[in-house]
Parts: structure tokens; sequence; C-alpha cells
């Protein structure tokens, strides 16, 4: 029976690209397989080590030896974006940051944008909420008109879910919460005013 051999390096196996000379660690004479990075400011200049001091070099390695907690977090925060500078939304980059977002300023063959552009321009023109009721429907994230069944169920989603004693007490939560009542009771007197004066006419 003829035994199949395998070509797929191990994890351990010597680095192919080792430079063919001596471990990097004082007196010792192994040969150099494997590479370390020399720190953390250095990511791409190796140390050449044997395996054996290769082990020891990454049983040692700590990244953010030496950083204070507001360091590490910003490091954190910056390898979410790939440490690629971001800016708000809504707003380019570079020279042109404090300058608005333009779709004229976007390639579109297809009108895409142009065709969202105009979409958002006519649901403008057409937002028929009573100006006192707008921010209150933001709030709750609610449509106009809405019915009170609907104001209600949304406020006790929104009440469970910001409710301090479901959110370990956080004062953010209560602030949230707060705030939905105060929208709440907005739009709940406004549903029944409507009522009221809608039951005056029929009668």
């Amino acid at each position: 029976m003829m035994i199949r051999r395998t070509t797929r390096h191990r994890a351990f196996d010597p680095d192919p690209d080792a430079p063919g000379r001596l471990c990097d660690m004082p007196d010792c004479t192994a040969p150099a397989g494997y590479r370390a990075p020399r720190s953390r400011d250095s990511l791409h200049e190796y140390w050449w080590f044997c395996l054996a001091h290769v082990r020891e070099y990454n049983a040692r390695w700590d990244f953010y030896k030496g950083m204070n907690p507001g360091q590490i977090e910003a490091h954190l925060r910056a390898d979410v974006s790939w440490n690629r500078p971001s800016w708000r939304l809504g707003h380019l980059g570079g020279a042109q940051a404090a300058r608005a977002f333009e779709e004229d300023a976007v390639l579109d063959p297809l009108g895409l944008l142009n065709g969202a552009a105009a979409r958002r321009s006519s649901a403008r023109k057409a937002d028929q909420r009573p100006a006192d009721l707008r921010q209150p429907l933001d709030t709750l994230g609610l449509p106009w008109p809405v019915s009170m069944q609907e104001l209600k169920t949304r406020y006790k989603t929104l009440a469970r879910r910001h409710h301090p004693d479901a959110n370990g007490g956080d004062r953010a939560a209560e602030e949230r919460l707060k705030t939905i009542n105060v929208a709440y009771t907005a739009l709940r007197s406004h549903l029944q005013g409507q009522r009221q004066a809608g039951l005056a006419e029929a009668g």
C-alpha cells in the first residue's frame, strides 16, 4: 500500500522565509526559523528565534504592556475601524469634513441616489404631522396618524425596555424613560382632545 505524503506545513514548522541565520537570543547557536515582532510599534520588524526561544518570547508577549486604561481603550476603538479615520455620518472627511454630504458628488449612472433624494424631498413636503407632535412622534418612533391603541402598545414596549430596573439602575435609562413619558403624555393628550372634539361634533 502506498502511503500518501502531505506537503501541508504544521503550525510549528520553521518559517519558509527564515533568513538562514542563528537565533537572535544571546548565546543561542540554534538555527533561527521563527520570527517575532520587535515591539508593538514595530510589528513588521522581526527578531528571529529558534523554536524554544520563540515559544518563550510568545509566552511573555503583552501588546498592551505599559499602556494605561485610557490608551488601551483608544487603541481598541481605533481597531474597530481598522485604524482608519472616521467622520460623523453625513459628512465627508479630509479637507471637506465640515461640509455636508452631497449626493451630486457621487457617481450615480443609474440615477438611484437621485431617486432616493426625490423621495425624501417628497416625504418632507408631505409631512402632515402637527408641528408640536413631531418631536414626541420621533421619540417614540411612531408614524402619523397614530391610533390610541398603537400609542399605548409602543409606550408599553419602550417603558419595559428602558425601565431602570431592567437596566441595572442605569441613570441614562432613567432619563430616557422620562423623555418617553413626556412624549407619551403629549401624544395621549392630543389624541384625547381629538376624540372629544369628534364626539362634540357628532353630538
